[in-house]
């Protein structure tokens, strides 16, 4: 019985999996953008960038600091969390349950090359799933500024 039970609870969450995926309900495509810039270059200049543009850097994030004060040697990465008061006060009176999207991330990538890149989800393709036009909206508005944060940071 519980081999059945399992089956069952396996076979329910493909299927809420695939009906999520068929709505458009799985991740949205990131955004890549490579630079000619190393990544502790690339870092210092997409958080130049994200002040430049009226944004606030929430929040950072990264898995080969952490590794090198452990002595452990990684390719470089951070996790860069992007936001705005104004924007988060409008995100919630359109959709409390989205907030949990907020704050909207840049990943900094150090590449084989020692280059990095950036990686992020365009706040429209964030945002679409909740179903509201004031959100979409909102979304709309902030899809060029990250494209223009990334864009200012990756310039030569």
């Amino acid at each position: 019985m519980a081999l059945t039970r399992a089956a069952a609870l396996a076979a329910a969450a493909l299927a809420l999996a695939a009906a999520a995926d068929a709505q458009g309900g799985g991740a949205p495509d990131p955004v890549v953008v490579a630079s000619p810039h190393a990544f502790d270059a690339l870092v210092a200049r997409v958080e130049r960038s994200i002040e430049a543009n009226k944004m606030g850097l929430v929040a950072q994030a990264s898995a080969s600091r952490g590794a090198a004060a452990r002595g452990v040697k990684i390719r470089g990465n951070a996790v860069l969390m992007v936001f705005r008061n104004d924007y988060a006060v409008r995100m919630l009176a359109a959709s409390v349950p989205a907030g949990i999207e907020a704050p909207l991330r840049l990943y900094v990538t150090e590449g084989p090359d020692g280059r990095a890149s950036v990686t992020y989800r365009r706040p429209s393709a964030v945002f679409a799933p909740y179903g509201s036009a004031a959100l979409d909206a909102m979304a709309r508005e902030l899809d060029p500024v990250f494209e223009k944060i990334v864009r200012d940071a990756v310039a030569p």
